[in-house]
């Protein structure tokens, strides 16, 4: 089966950033990260998540934190410079940022958004990221993402 590339497999091809699209299983009641695992037969804990907040100083910020794991919006606001943060109205993810729910990649977005990446990230290589599109995952190193999209890394999970 051909797999499309999505934008963000198109910028990483772009900054000759080796990386591997995955495919998998899309079950559209269940969008959860822990579903990805399992259809990729991954550790959850090498399957990341895009999460858009917004701070009350800076606006709109991108975390990307282990599937199984929840943001804790004190340490996001935190490490964002904010006093306080908030996910973002889901109505408000495709316009923010050009994702849906369930394919929200921290590369490619509308705008580059400041990028979190949790700090557990570096004990595991390589991770799973969105590709932008449900049914597709990106495999690369912690490491090329974070220079890549400019995150910066933190403890981001409660």
């Amino acid at each position: 089966m051909k797999t499309n590339k999505t934008n963000a497999a198109r910028l990483l091809d772009r900054a000759k950033i080796p990386y591997e699209l995955i495919p998998y299983e899309v079950d559209e009641n269940n969008l959860a990260a822990t579903h990805v695992a399992e259809q990729l037969g991954e550790n959850i804990e090498q399957v990341f998540k895009t999460l858009v907040l917004r701070g009350d100083k800076h606006g709109i910020f991108v975390c990307v934190i282990p599937g199984d794991k929840e943001v804790d919006l004190k340490k996001a606001a935190k490490i964002s410079g904010n006093k306080s943060a908030e996910m973002i109205a889901m109505k408000e993810l495709l316009p923010t940022t050009g994702y849906i729910r369930g394919g929200c990649s921290p590369i490619g977005m509308k705008k580059n958004y400041p990028v979190y990446i949790h700090e557990s990230c570096l004990s595991h290589d390589p991770i799973y990221i969105s590709a932008g599109q449900r049914g597709l995952q990106i495999k690369i190193a912690a490491g090329a993402l974070i220079e890549f999209v400019s995150a910066e890394v933190g403890d981001l999970v409660g």
